[in-house]
């Protein structure tokens, strides 16, 4: 049984994992980190997103093995101190979470998106979003909510 090292949310984990295990279950099923959700299981829908090594990722079908001596960034480790993340505080600001399932990947995502592009228009955060799908809502919360937190996190 091969084993994983890498780095979640800022903390050194090795684990023994199945050699065809995803990213997506490790996280959630031997490390406990549930706000990483498998919906489709194909990479089509966005909800399990993560940053590895800073890149957004489809975690239901990225090998586990492949994150071997990577940062592996989830939803629980955005916060600091206690606080949420100015994502996080925008989502719920702007009402941009309806049923909350696509919601950690939307978050992720968002996330990849400014640590590149700390001023992005509307339509780069559609652009950034593109590959994650949200059932509930017409994106118009979700989108504000990007940009609201790319002000908050301007200095």
């Amino acid at each position: 049984m091969p084993t994983l090292t890498c780095i979640v949310n800022d903390k050194e984990q090795t684990i023994d994992i199945d050699p065809g295990e995803t990213l997506a279950n490790v996280l959630r099923d031997k490390l406990g980190l549930t706000g990483t959700k498998i919906c489709c299981g194909e990479g089509e829908c966005g909800a399990c997103t993560v940053l590895v090594d800073g890149t957004a990722v489809d975690s239901c079908i990225y090998p586990a093995l492949k994150a071997q001596g990577c940062h592996v960034q989830t939803v629980e480790g955005l916060m600091e101190d206690g606080q949420l993340h100015a994502i996080q505080q925008a989502f719920i600001d702007k009402a941009a979470a309806q049923c909350g399932f696509c919601t950690p990947g939307m978050i992720m995502a968002a996330k990849a998106l400014l640590d590149e592009n700390p001023h992005p228009t509307r339509d780069d955060v559609e652009w950034g979003i593109s590959g994650n799908l949200c059932r509930c809502t017409g994106y118009i919360q979700i989108v504000d909510a990007i940009l609201l937190a790319a002000e908050e996190m301007t200095p």
